[in-house]
């Protein structure tokens, strides 16, 4: 069996990473297998996505999961990618411009971090909130990347409550 060992990424290049990943998994990738992709992963699987190489030649499996459940309406393939490219282009930008990008843990898993830069689109006027999250907790040499539609409304109460701060 073998040793597994842990290493750190600067934020930038594991999101970099990440982006890519998933740019060539739905966007460049041909219509019928990113759908199929998309299927699986709506469907609650989990999928290696590949291996990468990292630059002390030990190799790393990337997986992908979708937490779709904060989700408004019925999730298709179509409004999945435009929520995906809006996430993947506001990663690449941010990390393009080197902005400080928040990262917020999940309660009771150090291993699991939400990185905060969003994706927003708007379907039938109803808004969806796409993030990506990681966790690299595991016994296995992998690293999820998770996919997760956010409730809108705590983003309208937020907004909310800054207004009245401010007033």
């Amino acid at each position: 069996m073998a040793e597994i060992e842990t290493q750190t990424l600067p934020r930038d290049q594991f999101l970099t990473i990440s982006v890519n990943l998933l740019h060539r998994a739905f966007m460049q990738e041909n219509r019928t297998k990113a759908k199929n992709l998309f299927k699986d992963i709506a469907s609650g699987k989990r999928v290696a996505l590949t291996n990468v190489q990292m630059e002390d030649k030990s190799t790393v499996r990337f997986d992908l999961s979708l937490d779709h459940s904060e989700y408004q309406g019925t999730l298709n393939f179509g409004a999945f990618k435009s929520s995906l490219s809006v996430l993947l282009a506001n990663l690449a930008n941010a990390v393009q411009q080197q902005q400080n990008i928040n990262t917020y843990g999940a309660e009771g898993n150090p291993d699991n971090i939400i990185f905060g830069i969003t994706g927003v689109t708007v379907e039938r006027e109803v808004p969806s909130v796409m993030v990506l999250s990681a966790n690299t907790a595991g016994r296995d040499a992998a690293v999820m990347l998770r996919l997760m539609y956010l409730d809108y409304q705590q983003f309208l109460h937020d907004q909310e409550q800054a207004r009245q701060e401010d007033a």
